[in-house]
């Protein structure tokens, strides 16, 4: 009997995998990339073309003498990395290293592991695609450019450590400007007034929105207290109801980049850690009698379309469970944005009816809440539409006109399955035009427009995949580079820019405004397309890249002097040395540092202060960190002390029982915990500041 070794990224998908395949198959593990560019080195030779230079990566000796020697023990090579350009190029550099011919049919793919996908791809191996591992080569000399020319500028003009890329830049300029926004933003005062109405015993809101036939604006308390007596003693009479049905469609199944953001959103995932998790499931996980079986497709994709099996599946399921009129007449047919990989399919169950119940007892919590998730998403991406009943109602009171709006499911379709993030329905009573309504309040709130948003990891995905930046296979490692290099923070979930983030943004926008331009990162973009497309050759574009940029580069180089970054100084002393420790900003936000380095290499732990003093013991209140990363409020003098709030303590002390008065909401108005009574600022008492 013939012998076949496949050869594929990592241990748990070469487990599941020789499980699936039987004896014939041998079947090993690369670890990853077994060739790459010397990090010792620049690497590229730019006269002969941007030649890389590719050298055997430290460490992975062993495994590629471990799969020559398979190799010869076996009859035939079948390479199956992942079915994307990194997998493509591990495929060829795994060829080029086993002396496999160029034209042999050596490459199998497949984006499910179950025993059907992987004896279809054992069937159909093909030659490796030699216009996706250029498109991968040309991105990977790109980002050699970028890094190995820019960096070091970096370390001469403003301190060593610190990195550009090609498209991190572009992130933390996103970043930087957002900042930007927000503090340049000025607030503006409004106020809404609210109806608190009743029809019979059913009470429902509504909103002020017109005086006669003009849109009005409450710009001030003055404005609000015309419109309160004016409508003093006025009836409110339902003047008009407009109903009409809808329907809702279901969202399509999840791609790389929206579940990135769902699972951000739903599950607190960060973008590394639903990759993380994405890959366990797809490589495969025991469940007891039925082995170790991949449970999702492969996790990197752009393309929302599913296989035709899937589809049916799907269907047959979704009937067995909700019933016929669950199941929509036509398959839904979902389009890609812009040059998705059709080959791919969404991330998906690759076994429909395995309910995440089933499943449960051999997962994680966080593997089966994430699975939840993409099976939740795929089933209901094929359900039929809900009906939703949508009511406006206009209530007329005197000159004022007041809208309540509210629907009805009167279908649940696929909300049977998902319930969409951020959506809500509001049921309103039965109402008749001509009814006469009872108000029980008047209620007017005094609000501020608010900034725009800092980014979330969610949100920056969002961004970066709407401006065609990067690839959504990489937004994890541009999060964690702009953190892990002090050029972002991340504070309540939110990415925070800091002085240095800042200093490189400004710097990089002077002397380099291409490598931070997202128009240009984009265009860049779908020219790595046209390369994996066959359309471009990949040297031309590194060409048309590599002389501007190196013009820049000799040009920044004479122009930009020398930047200080000042080390703010603590009130603390080293314990070891009695120097005062310097604050420094690292991966995990700030820390205190001895400047006495490398004489003196003590750390430790940096706690804001927030100039307000323990109400029990006197000492200072700080912010800290839960083991979840959230943040809370504790005394300095911790053991000795246990006093904590999750709400920002402020200088104010309650003129009623004394307690001291919290920070609540976006508008931060003082709230005391122990009355749960609030204050304006300028009436509260201040008493606790050290």
């Amino acid at each position: 009997m013939s012998r076949i070794l496949v050869i594929v990224e990592s241990p748990a998908k070469a487990r599941a995998i020789s499980k699936m395949l039987g004896r014939k198959y041998v079947v090993k593990a690369s670890m990853g990339h077994v060739r790459d560019l010397p990090r010792s080195q620049f690497g590229i030779n730019v006269e002969q073309g941007f030649s890389p230079k590719y050298i055997t990566i430290r460490g992975k000796g062993d495994v590629i003498k471990d799969l020559r020697d398979a190799a010869k023990k076996t009859d035939r090579v079948l390479l199956g990395p992942d079915p994307d350009r990194e997998g493509e190029a591990i495929a060829w550099h795994l060829q080029q290293i086993l002396g496999i011919p160029q034209d042999a049919p050596c490459r199998i793919e497949f984006h499910e592991i179950t025993k059907t996908a992987l004896e279809q791809a054992v069937k159909q191996p093909h030659p490796i695609n030699r216009d996706r591992v250029n498109s991968q080569q040309a991105r990977r000399v790109l980002d050699r450019v970028v890094g190995y020319k820019l960096s070091p500028l970096l370390w001469h003009k403003i301190r060593r450590g610190l990195s550009a890329g090609r498209v991190q830049s572009v992130a933390v300029r996103l970043i930087c400007d957002r900042e930007q926004e927000i503090r340049e933003f000025q607030s503006r005062e409004y106020w809404i007034i609210t109806a608190h109405l009743q029809s019979g015993r059913k009470p429902f809101e509504a909103k002020l929105l017109y005086r006669g036939k003009e849109k009005i604006e409450l710009a001030d308390e003055s404005a609000v207290r015309e419109v309160l007596s004016g409508l003093q003693g006025a009836s409110y009479l339902v003047a008009k109801i407009t109903s009409r049905q809808r329907k809702r469609r279901p969202q399509p199944p999840f791609i790389t980049s929206t579940l990135q953001q769902e699972a951000g959103r739903v599950l607190n995932f960060p973008v590394r850690k639903t990759m993380q998790i994405a890959q366990q499931l797809y490589e495969g996980l025991d469940l007891g009698k039925e082995g170790a079986v991949g449970l999702i497709t492969y996790m990197r994709t752009d393309s929302p379309q599913i296989s035709e099996q899937a589809g049916q599946a799907a269907r047959a399921f979704i009937n067995d469970a909700y019933g016929p009129d669950y199941v929509p007449g036509a398959p839904p047919v979902y389009k890609s944005k812009g040059r998705a990989q059709e080959a791919h399919e969404a991330i998906r169950p690759t076994v429909a009816e395995r309910s995440p119940d089933k499943v449960k007892p051999f997962l994680s919590r966080d593997q089966h809440r994430l699975y939840k998730l993409v099976w939740e998403r795929f089933i209901a991406s094929q359900m039929s539409p809900a009906v939703m009943d949508a009511t406006m109602v206009d209530i007329q009171a005197g000159e004022y006109l007041f809208r309540a709006s509210g629907s009805v499911v009167r279908f649940p379709g696929f909300l049977k399955v998902y319930k969409e993030t951020g959506a809500t329905e509001t049921e309103l009573p039965e109402l008749h035009e001509g009814e006469l309504l009872t108000l029980a309040d008047l209620d007017p709130t005094q609000h501020f427009t608010q900034p725009p948003p800092r980014y979330t990891e969610a949100a920056l995905v969002k961004m970066l995949e709407e401006k065609g930046i990067g690839r959504p296979s990489t937004y994890a490692t541009i999060i964690e580079t702009i953190q892990s290099r002090g050029y972002v923070v991340e504070q309540e979930k939110n990415l925070v820019p800091t002085e240095l983030g800042f200093i490189v943004d400004d710097l990089l926008k002077g002397y380099f405004p291409q490598i931070v331009d997202v128009e240009f990162t984009a265009s860049m973009e779908e020219k790595l397309d046209e390369v994996e497309e066959g359309g471009t050759a990949w040297q031309s574009i590194v060409e048309e890249f590599y002389r501007p940029f190196e013009e820049n580069l000799e040009h920044a180089e004479q122009e930009i002097e020398n930047i200080s970054l000042a080390e703010e100084q603590s009130e603390e002393k080293c314990p070891k040395c009695g120097r005062y420790l310097t604050i420094k900003q690292g991966r995990y936000g700030k820390f205190l540092a001895c400047p006495g380095f490398p004489d003196c290499r003590h750390t430790q732990r940096y706690y804001e202060r927030t100039g307000v003093s323990c109400p029990r013991c006197g000492g200072m209140i700080v912010e800290r960190r839960s083991k979840q990363g959230r943040r809370f409020y504790g005394c300095s003098n911790y053991p000795d002390c246990d006093f904590s709030t999750w709400e920002e303590p402020s200088p104010h002390n309650c003129p009623d029982c004394g307690n001291i008065l919290v920070y609540t909401g976006r508008e931060r108005r003082l709230l005391c915990p122990n009355c749960n009574k609030r204050f304006e600022e300028e009436t509260a008492p201040i008493e606790n500041r050290p």
